[in-house]
């Protein structure tokens, strides 16, 4: 990705994932998980391999190793994403989040930075994180 202009709107949703899975400076089993098992399902990723998933993840860790690369990916990921996708990726990144229920400050911080980014009316983004929230609820809660 780094070398890269342009991503196609599969690996900008993949580099969404890694950006709020790695805002602590790594990503753990149960992100990696939650990542492929959206690949698997949804319709975005319907001809997106398993290692076109492992290279675009790997492609994205590596960008933000790079200077100023997390407003290089930013700015890969607009470009990439048609409004309608932009929503799409910001609910990638919450369920991100919520099902790695260790909830860590820097990921909510990268969560905003994505909506900032993707430029997301703040109602939309409310409404969407309410719905990944309501998925996660557990019936103790």
């Amino acid at each position: 990705m780094s070398a890269r202009d342009a991503l196609t709107a599969p690996e900008a949703l993949v580099l969404t994932m890694v950006l709020v899975a790695a805002a602590d400076g790594r990503m753990n089993d149960r992100e990696i998980g939650t990542m492929s098992g959206q690949m698997q399902t949804l319709p975005a990723f319907q001809d997106f391999t398993r290692q076109q998933l492992a290279d675009a993840t790997e492609a994205a860790v590596s960008l933000l190793d790079e200077e100023d690369g997390l407003k290089h990916a930013g700015s890969l990921i607009r470009a990439a994403l048609t409004p309608r996708l932009r929503e799409t990726a910001y609910v990638l990144a919450c369920e991100v989040i919520a099902g790695d229920q260790g909830k860590k400050s820097a990921s909510f911080d990268m969560l905003e930075f994505v909506r900032d980014e993707l430029g997301l009316d703040p109602l939309i983004a409310t409404a969407l994180e309410r719905g990944v929230r309501a998925r996660y609820s557990t019936a103790e809660a």
